[in-house]
């Protein structure tokens, strides 16, 4: 299920620790980022919220974050945008990103 714009604004409003990874299907390094990052927040930071947005079908919201590559992944934190990472991500450099504010929100 895709949210809308005010479903993922209220998503991010209402937990602590959100994560949101704006991809493409045609998009080879989404596809193979996407299990592993769905791997690190279940095993290391399962109670950080994750969603996963088609980046194509889903313009007005990759509008409204300033979205313009895939993939992209906004880290969210108390409601605000924290951290950024577009095109190539590095899997240890995600993992040290949310460490930090995980463990002080909920450690």
């Amino acid at each position: 299920m895709t949210l809308t714009l005010l479903e993922l604004q209220n998503l991010i409003q209402s937990n602590e620790a959100v994560l949101i990874y704006f991809s493409t299907n045609h998009c080879a390094p989404c596809i193979s980022l996407r299990p592993k990052v769905i791997d690190l927040l279940k095993t290391t930071f399962p109670k950080m919220k994750m969603e996963f947005m088609d980046a194509e079908s889903s313009l007005e919201i990759t509008g409204h974050f300033n979205v313009f590559a895939s993939p992209t992944i906004l880290l969210f934190f108390d409601g605000k945008e924290t951290r950024r990472f577009s095109k190539y991500v590095s899997v240890a450099e995600l993992e040290e990103s949310i460490e930090r504010y995980y463990i002080m929100i909920f450690e």
